[in-house]
């Protein structure tokens, strides 16, 4: 057998498996909660302006004008605020600083399934706490179970699933809990409220953001964290000399200030997830409520497998989840009102009704 040179924490990982990027003909993509609309004007203009005789230069390595931007968008200090090379940058600067073999961590199930995997290049043990089948609502017992850890962390919206936790019971959970929260509100801007306020009223909170959905900005890579500045201060040293750089912090600038624009594409986005959920109940799914940019369905004969090769048949891709909790399901991200329509036609062709 040949040897390894890996830690055997890594040699026992799976790996974490991104959405497919696949490239086919006429396809239409609904698989990895890409926004369906282009990113504001003001992008467009900031790169136009860009002059590529500044890439010879580092970044600036704090990326002081976005964290003074998401700053005052929040009421809070630049010392409150720390950039990442997408919210992955920042889950790993925080599983390296509040997890390891002596502090495990507590993750919900189905949930955003990295959170294992960055655990497990820790050699931190993971407590699963799975969400009540069909509602997806946080268990009864959660605090009790997590008492032990280190570290929590809470999607809201969850994915797959898209369940919006009620704000009062995630308080109560940041008030309680002896270690660090963290909400993941990668999907916050296109649900009627949300916990940013949290992180500045708990020294153990931490709410994270990214620019990839709401924004349109996936292909550049930006996230943000906002908490007590001892918590950032720390992930600080964590963090990777220049991990964000020139052209991201640009075009981050550029959204960021764009309100109208991110307005706009979230109430269109939202109307398109009530006419796809609309329509997918018409047909006999079962959908969970969602206040993301996609839905969890489980079509008609309960078999989400079926429904993904059906679909991809047909140069529609949507993500598919294996497993007890989640086989059922496909999780569909909202496209554009034609490609919605389309993909409606389509599992009329499959399911009829």
């Amino acid at each position: 057998m040949k040897k390894s040179y890996f830690r055997p924490e890594i040699d026992a990982m799976a790996g974490y498996v991104p959405g497919e990027q696949p490239v086919m003909e006429n396809l239409i993509k609904l698989n990895t909660n890409e926004n369906p609309y282009p990113p504001s004007e003001k992008v467009a203009q900031a790169l136009r302006g860009f002059s590529a005789e500044t890439l010879r230069r580092y970044p600036d390595p704090m990326a002081n004008r976005l964290r003074d931007a998401v700053a005052a968008r929040f009421g809070a200090h630049r010392d409150n605020v720390i950039i990442g090379n997408g919210s992955d940058d920042l889950l790993t600067m925080i599983f390296r600083a509040f997890t390891s073999p002596k502090l495990p961590m507590a993750m919900l199930y189905p949930s955003y399934s990295l959170y294992a995997e960055l655990a497990a290049m820790q050699g931190a043990r993971v407590v699963q706490l799975p969400l009540e089948k069909r509602t997806f609502s946080l268990p009864c017992d959660l605090l009790e179970r997590v008492k032990n850890c280190n570290l929590l962390m809470l999607t809201r919206p969850n994915a797959p699933t898209g369940t919006l936790f009620p704000r009062a019971a995630v308080e109560k959970i940041c008030a309680s809990f002896d270690g660090i929260v963290v909400i993941d509100e990668a999907y916050a801007d296109f649900a009627p409220d949300n916990c940013m306020d949290l992180a500045l009223k708990y020294a153990n909170v931490i709410v994270m953001r990214t620019f990839s959905k709401s924004f349109s900005l996936a292909g550049v890579r930006l996230g943000y964290a906002v908490a007590d500045e001892t918590l950032i201060a720390g992930l600080m040293k964590l963090k990777d000399s220049y991990n964000v750089d020139r052209l991201a912090q640009l075009v981050g600038e550029a959204a960021f200030a764009d309100v109208e624009t991110l307005e706009r594409h979230c109430r269109d986005v939202c109307e398109g997830r009530a006419f796809l959920s609309g329509g997918l109940k018409k047909m006999g799914f079962f959908v969970a409520d969602s206040a993301a940019n996609f839905l969890f369905a489980a079509p008609p004969d309960g078999d989400g497998k079926r429904c993904f090769e059906e679909l991809r048949r047909r140069a529609v891709i949507v993500r598919y989840f294996p497993g007890e909790a989640t086989g059922e399901y496909v999780r569909i991200t909202v496209g554009t009102a034609g490609e919605n329509r389309k993909l409606l036609d389509f599992l009329h062709e499959i399911y009829g009704g």
